[in-house]
């Protein structure tokens, strides 16, 4: 162990895992500040620290576990001359979920009696179902980068290391990001529609199409970066208007 400190490439294997690890991350935040969204204000923070507490350890064990991994590549199931792998089924499952869940949470925030609605969901969702999608959606979420790390590094410790700090970074950057989210709407939006997005990327998986992830991630950038002008330029003219009056 103490050998791989002195080693410049497990420092740049290190780096390289952990930058690539915050960045596959950003779904995982976006969904499990969503998802804590739905439990009373004083339980949401402890279901995002333990959303993401969670996703740190199920990495960890999926990587101790990478023979069972692999073999969740293998055709368990054929219908219609279509074969499906246990990967398969896990990113139908999991697009499926994320479809799902972002439409009604749209249709909460848009149309017409959603806090109703919000708050009877509020009130039968409970910290340990919320947890438990969190920990579903993330074993998903998990098997593209526990393969990706394995590919890109020789010892597990290194591996464990990146997603160890990633996770706390992510845990850094989750209050800030939910509370932005909270106070527009507008972002809130956008980061739904973006679930969705990777939901259908997920099923297209699923059905053996492979869509790469980037051009999701570029287009969900580009409407941020968009939405980052006008709410400057909003900031702007109300501060300009303040002056005036």
């Amino acid at each position: 162990m103490m050998e791989l400190l002195t080693q410049p490439g497990a420092w740049i294997a290190f780096l390289t895992l952990t930058a690539l690890e915050v960045a596959l991350g950003i779904d995982n935040i976006i969904m499990v500040t969503i998802l804590a969204d739905s439990l009373p204000e004083d339980q949401r923070p402890l279901a995002r620290k333990g959303g993401l507490a969670l996703a740190m350890i199920i990495r960890i064990a999926l990587l101790f576990a990478i023979t069972w991994v692999m073999g969740l590549q293998a055709e368990i199931l054929a219908v219609l001359g279509q074969s499906f792998s246990g990967q398969d089924l896990l990113m139908l499952g999991g697009g499926f979920f994320l479809l799902a869940k972002a439409t009604h949470e749209i249709h909460l925030n848009i149309e017409g009696g959603g806090h109703e609605e919000q708050a009877k969901a509020t009130a039968t969702a409970g910290l340990g179902v919320v947890l438990s999608q969190i920990v579903a959606l993330d074993v998903v979420f998990s098997l593209d980068s526990v393969i990706t790390a394995v590919g890109m590094a020789d010892h597990i410790e290194v591996m464990i290391a990146a997603v160890v700090v990633s996770v706390v970074i992510m845990i850094a950057m989750i209050r800030p990001i939910s509370r932005f989210m909270k106070q527009h709407p507008a972002v809130k939006i956008l980061a739904l529609s973006f679930m969705l997005l990777i939901g259908v990327t997920l099923m297209a998986e699923g059905f053996g199409q492979h869509f790469p992830k980037g051009y999701v991630y570029a287009a969900f950038g580009f409407s941020l970066f968009v939405e980052m002008l006008q709410l400057k330029i909003k900031g702007k003219k109300q501060t300009a208007e303040s002056a005036a009056a």
